[in-house]
């Protein structure tokens, strides 16, 4: 699970080039884009260093099992390179955060 929340509208234009290239990212992490779920939340007020932000973005990615240092840090980059392309969302507003879970349920069960 890729969730992006971002400062500014998102076009559906923009919502499919992120799926995209979101998609392509996630193998960064050895995990295949056919069990990607993501979710884009557009127009959120985030807050760094105690002012707003008019460009920033909070991602969270979220996977089955463990995420290693190695792997997220490409993951991260990636992520970044993605946000500045297609946003203009430089890095030092990004903030993502990697989550791992041994549980989690899919068509009524757990993998």
């Amino acid at each position: 699970m890729i969730e992006a929340k971002v400062t500014m509208e998102l076009s559906a234009e923009k919502r499919d080039i992120l799926k995209a290239e979101f998609g392509k990212a996630i193998s960064i992490i050895g995990k295949p884009e056919s069990y990607l779920m993501i979710n884009l939340v557009d127009k959120q007020d985030l807050y760094f260093d105690g002012n707003k932000l008019d460009k920033g973005a909070y991602v969270e990615v979220k996977v089955l099992g463990n995420v290693d240092g190695g792997s997220s840090d490409k993951m991260t980059s990636k992520l970044c390179e993605i946000l500045e392309k297609e946003l203009g969302i430089l890095g030092n507003a990004v903030y993502i955060s990697y989550w791992g879970t041994q549980n989690w349920g899919h068509n009524g069960g757990n993998f």
